[in-house]
């Protein structure tokens, strides 16, 4: 069986997104779901059996009614769209949670200013 380099790069991509999705989801990281990990799983997984067994693509295309074997420039693209998309998620998700944060501050900032106005008054 010969190995070609777009096999060694797909496997070792995968291979590094399903450690970092596994020790994302072990650590219990903000917004990590089993979901979004089995996501991962299926599809870095997917990749990484497509890439040792191409021959693998053969019977999903049969399966999926397709006339001929899917090529090694589909499979890329769809590699660099999962990656691009899981990027893009973790990127929106730290984001929702920088402003969740700024806004409790604000909103707890302008309590402390309203209570030392109210405390003031009193006196």
């Amino acid at each position: 069986m010969k190995i070609s380099l777009y096999q060694i790069i797909i496997l070792a991509i995968s291979s590094v997104m399903l450690f970092q999705g596994t020790k994302e989801f072990v650590k219990r990281e903000a917004g990590q779901t089993f979901l979004k990990f089995m996501v991962r799983v299926i599809v870095w997984g997917g990749m990484a059996i497509i890439a040792v067994y191409p021959n693998a693509t053969e019977m999903v295309s049969k399966v999926l009614g397709f006339k001929e074997n899917m090529n090694a420039v589909i499979i890329l693209g769809f590699l660099l769209v999962f990656m691009l998309i899981f990027k893009l998620l973790s990127a929106i998700e730290k984001i929702e949670q920088n402003i969740s944060e700024l806004t409790r501050k604000e909103a707890l900032s302008h309590l402390e200013i309203d209570y030392k106005q109210i405390e003031k008054k009193d006196e």
